[in-house]
């Protein structure tokens, strides 16, 4: 409804400290909160007004059933999502109704989705992938398993749900793929794995192989659209996070912006559609991070700096090597 009403959604997870949350409402200049029964603390944004559809149920279902016109243009955002930064402030990533739709169709043939799918979902909304589990089935028209975070963090639970559910398609970090391969998850060989957020260990995708129908590798930072470049694992002792999804353009460079040679250690700059619209509100942020695209085909376009580092293989396949920094993820 959101997207189809021009506005932008900002997701709210719950489950966040209250201080985060009121920052991420204030700083987005949210003007409505959407909610479904959730408890948020009621001194949040108090000059917000609040939608609870638990609430509002009656009220909505008697609403006019038509279709509405979608009022968003292409190059509006479609979301703002919040990732942390460095310094511990939230910024927030506003990405494009272009960017998106470039992903999910891009995704929608590769590794492929169609009606027939069941897609299990695990991931909470504040993470950008969540995007993937739920868009994408709505635009193929596949089936959506909805599953708690209490059942997505334990391996038993998730392996039950998993085969109650009869789903097709998970997507998961390398952390949960281990969970339910300790657990003793055994699902049947149609299941297709789609692992990304982290590195995948050779030992892990060698444990998956034996289980899963497919097993895809996933790459991407939140700054362009989710994932960026994929590669179908067929072989543990050869991994890499493979070529870049359609419209989408990715280069290893070196100290001054220009590319290395085959085989040569750079960073991992990307460009094409899936390119944010910037961040919201930080101006200086967005141009350290964002440059102007003096290696693609279209004029005013941007590459974004990821940070990481990578080398092109021989064969035209991206291997990621780390990041350029030293940063240490802590949760």
């Amino acid at each position: 409804g959101v997207l189809k009403s021009g506005a932008a959604y900002v997701p709210l997870d719950p489950g966040f400290p209250a201080d985060r949350l009121a920052f991420m409402l204030e700083d987005s200049g949210a003007g409505v909160l959407v909610t479904a029964g959730s408890r948020l603390p009621g001194t949040l944004a108090p000059a917000v007004r609040v939608v609870d559809l638990v609430s509002s149920q009656a009220s909505l279902l008697a609403l006019d059933d038509s279709n509405v016109e979608a009022l968003g243009a292409p190059e509006d955002a479609a979301y703002l999502i919040y990732t942390s930064g460095s310094t511990g402030r939230p910024k927030g990533v506003a990405i494009s109704h272009r960017a998106l739709a470039n992903f999910l169709g891009s995704l929608a043939l590769e590794p492929g989705l169609d009606e027939d799918d069941v897609v299990a979902a695990t991931t909470t909304i504040s993470f950008d992938i969540a995007g993937l589990e739920i868009s994408l089935p709505l635009a193929v028209g596949a089936c959506i398993a909805l599953l708690s975070r209490e059942t997505a963090t334990d391996g038993s639970a998730l392996a039950r749900a998993l085969a109650e559910s009869g789903a097709t398609v998970l997507q998961a970090t390398p952390a949960t793929w281990r969970m339910l391969v300790e657990s003793g998850w055994r699902p049947d060989r149609r299941l297709r794995a789609l692992c990304g957020g982290e590195a995948l260990p050779r030992e892990l995708a060698k444990e998956l192989l034996e289980r899963v129908h497919a097993l895809w590798n996933l790459y991407g930072p939140t700054e362009t659209t989710i994932w960026s470049t994929l590669e179908r694992v067929t072989d543990p002792d050869c991994i890499t996070i493979g070529r870049p999804i359609a419209n989408t353009q990715v280069y290893v460079v070196g100290p001054d912006g220009e590319p290395v040679p085959i085989g040569m250690a750079g960073e991992i700059w990307i460009g094409g559609a899936g390119v944010a619209l910037g961040y919201h509100r930080r101006p200086e942020l967005t141009a350290e991070r964002f440059v102007p695209d003096r290696l693609g085909p279209a004029d005013g376009a941007r590459l974004y700096r990821t940070g990481d580092l990578g080398r092109w293989r021989p064969d035209g396949r991206l291997e990621h090597l780390g990041r350029v920094g030293h940063q240490v993820k802590i949760r």
